[in-house]
């Protein structure tokens, strides 16, 4: 695998799943019982926007750095935009937080992280991130494999009943990549079905995407939410013209509190044809 998360740090499609999992995570932390967190696919954890892979790309540019230059109206938003803040106090000028570091910043003290990562140097990069936070436990190994062996969650005593797991694979395989995702999702609702579940996909074209909204329909999850950004029409299939989170068990309300994120994250950071929206594949019972 030679995908490298560094090129695309702080993109659009970063903002639309890092201010999605700050909200899952809020959401989860709203509560006083101890929640478990698992990122399946977690890079290494911590970027540099100054480096030469993300300067090469220079796609921060377009995402987390036009929404520092604006004030945003939108709590969620704002609550993202702090998060950043937070990691550039910690890490210096230049850090962008990835969806490890985000889960660690907006989860507790009782609650517990586990992050997924095949890529060795990657994985190295990861565990130096996290060396003094003990509530985080970095696995070298295959993330969706993990779905089947970590859950469902217990360290050590503690057995969780609630939690979230987030599947952000590479898409080397473009449409392919859908196979073994589903059937990550299916085997991780099996094993753990009151859980949260987020699969991040690019969109190229909706209308490619027909066979996945139909599968994720059926997946045995109480409800499933789609969450889309899409920064100009989806007319050309070479580039990507957007993203997406597939939602499964989502808390109550995220879909009011996502509503007005993706019309100010749409107006901020798209182009002529961008679009948004939140559609429910199965509604809540």
């Amino acid at each position: 695998m030679n995908y490298r998360h560094a090129f695309h740090a702080g993109n659009h499609a970063d903002v639309l799943k890092h201010v999605t999992l700050l909200a899952l995570c809020d959401a989860l932390a709203a509560k006083p019982a101890p929640c478990f967190a698992l990122d399946t696919h977690a890079g290494r954890g911590l970027y540099r926007l100054d480096d030469a892979q993300a300067q090469r790309t220079g796609e921060a540019a377009g995402g987390v750095a036009r929404l520092q230059a604006t004030d945003v109206r939108d709590p969620a938003l704002a609550r993202y935009l702090d998060a950043v803040r937070a990691c550039r106090d910690a890490h210096g000028a230049a850090a962008y937080p990835g969806s490890p570091w985000m889960l660690a910043h907006a989860l507790r003290a009782q609650d517990r992280i586990a992050c997924c990562e095949l890529q060795a140097e990657e994985a190295d990069a990861l565990r130096s991130a996290f060396r003094e936070e003990p509530r985080v436990a970095v696995h070298a190994r295959d993330g969706y494999a993990a779905l089947g062996a970590l859950l469902p969650p217990r360290v050590g005593k503690t057995r969780f009943a609630r939690g979230l797991v987030l599947i952000d694979p590479p898409y080397e395989q473009q449409l392919d990549e859908f196979k073994p995702a589903l059937a990550a999702l299916r085997e991780g609702l099996r094993r753990w079905p009151q859980a949260t579940y987020a699969l991040w996909y690019p969109v190229r074209q909706r209308r490619a995407l027909q066979p996945f909204y139909r599968a994720a329909t059926a997946l045995p999850a109480k409800s499933a939410l789609l969450c889309e950004l899409l920064m100009r029409a989806d007319d050309s299939p070479l580039r990507m013209n957007g993203s997406g989170l597939l939602l499964l068990n989502p808390p109550w309300r995220l879909d009011a509190a996502l509503t007005p994120a993706l019309r100010e994250m749409r107006a901020l950071l798209g182009e002529p044809g961008a679009d948004s929206r939140l559609e429910w594949l199965r509604t809540p019972p």
